[in-house]
């Protein structure tokens, strides 16, 4: 059995500070000299990176819907055998999602530290806590932390209002300079957020000063309470700590899959990548903003992003277009997800109206909108077989291609088109590549 203190940070909604505190938290024990590892719940890719820049790891994802329990359960151990804390930030609110935060948090052995932007309020920060720890099936929150206190006073009166049960974990002042900036798709990338280790130092040096950082020593750690911690046990006759990991044939094996990654494409799963790994690929890395042609490879996967901020730079690179173009018409497999989709059609309109021209790989116009366009998880029946993933995008794609298929949300409000092209498949939809790698793998097969 491996053993790991690990804690769910969870809010009432989005917006109260979760990202905020578990980067403190990660900066904090890591330049302590502890091996932190961070999960994020849900499909997100923004908050990863700030996860992965503040611990000096990837920071996966874990879902009970899009990646399923025993995958989480698989990540978590194979993290906590190598770890001195494991981190998961919660989604939205605690009880938000479906399944919630709150049911994974029970199925998984996590305590939870809630965390309430008290701004605004005062001792109705205990009736809160109290109100999510006992809501329908409750929920194992052991500590609360008052967010953008005013002072000494304001977080008293929040400390007073906790109900037996819930322990006080400190409060975090109101710190402008230590803000994480945001866009339209919520946090900016950590690559993008100026002075980004000094924001983080300074979240870490204010969290250092709460309960957190002085609870009793029974599990050798300053930062995590001593409450149940995340148990891995040993797979039935073998010899590893955790649970096994999957097992994959490798119908990839030799091929070469040529990974878009820059400012304009960067939304990549780290699941993803260790998966076609598993599956025998190597992967090569180049970007579509500077690069004036692909690496050699058999494959192409153009993932997520921005190239809505950067179409003028997607439009200047005739070479780069020139070459995805002979791509495609070699008949050569490539998968374009949200962001890629985008890149590949003909104009796309950025939200001045202007017009700027993509790589015309698709037929079909890409409007950005400032109106949420698409959000959910979502499952496709593909020929190659079922894949779930997400989708989060302020644009539209209008195509006179009728789609091969159609990805269904989990949540049964709507879906998302998916289009194919001789072996070009693009969709808004982001593929969870360990829900089936199998499936995965024959995208990218010719």
């Amino acid at each position: 059995m491996v053993s790991c203190p690990a804690l769910f940070v969870a809010a009432p909604a989005s917006g109260h500070g979760k990202t905020t505190v578990v980067a403190a938290l990660a900066r904090l024990n890591t330049r302590l000299g502890r091996r932190v590892r961070v999960f994020k719940c849900g499909p997100d890719f923004l908050d990863p990176m700030i996860h992965a820049h503040a611990s000096g790891h990837p920071c996966e994802n874990i879902d009970l819907m899009m990646c399923g329990e025993d995958d989480a359960r698989f990540r978590l151990a194979r993290a906590a055998a190598e770890a001195d804390l494991v981190l998961v930030e919660g989604v939205m609110g605690l009880y938000d999602s479906e399944p919630t935060g709150a049911e994974l948090a029970r199925r998984l052995g996590l305590p939870i530290l809630l965390v309430i932007d008290a701004a605004a309020m005062g001792a109705s920060f205990g009736a809160i806590a109290w109100g999510l720890k006992t809501y329908r099936d409750g929920a194992p929150i052991t500590h609360a932390l008052a967010n953008r206190v005013a002072g000494e006073f304001h977080a008293g009166l929040c400390r007073e209002s906790l109900p037996e049960g819930i322990l006080w974990a400190g409060s975090l002042p109101r710190a402008a300079e230590a803000a994480l900036p945001e866009r339209h798709l919520g946090l900016l990338p950590a690559a993008e957020i100026a002075h980004l280790d000094a924001r983080l130092e300074r979240l870490a040096d204010l969290l250092a000063h709460t309960p957190l950082a002085t609870l009793p020593p029974a599990v050798d750690f300053r930062a995590v309470p001593p409450a149940p911690t995340f148990r891995g046990e040993s797979a039935p006759g073998g010899t590893s700590p955790f649970p096994p990991a999957p097992t994959f044939t490798r119908p990839l094996e030799g091929r070469v899959i040529a990974v878009a990654r820059d400012a304009a494409f960067c939304f990549l799963y780290p699941a993803n990548l260790e998966c076609l790994e598993a599956l025998g690929a190597r992967l090569a890395f180049f970007s579509p903003l500077h690069d004036a042609a692909l690496p050699e490879c058999d494959a192409v996967w153009l993932p997520g992003g921005y190239p809505e901020l950067h179409a003028e730079t997607i439009a200047a690179n005739a070479a780069m277009r020139q070459a995805l173009q002979a791509h495609v018409a070699a008949g050569k497999p490539l998968l374009a997800e949200c962001g890629g989709l985008m890149a590949c059609c003909e104009t796309l309109h950025d939200l001045t109206g202007r017009a700027h021209r993509m790589w015309g790989l698709l037929p079909g116009v890409t409007r950005m909108q400032k109106e949420l366009a698409g959000l959910g998880l979502l499952a496709a029946e593909l020929p190659e077989g079922r894949l779930t993933g997400h989708s989060f995008h302020f644009s539209t794609f209008e195509s006179p291609l009728a789609p091969v298929a159609q990805a269904v949300s989990l949540a049964g409000r709507g879906g998302e088109a998916i289009w194919r092209r001789g072996r070009l498949t693009a969709s808004y939809m982001h593929c969870y590549f360990p829900s089936n790698p199998r499936a995965a793998a024959s995208l990218f097969l010719s």
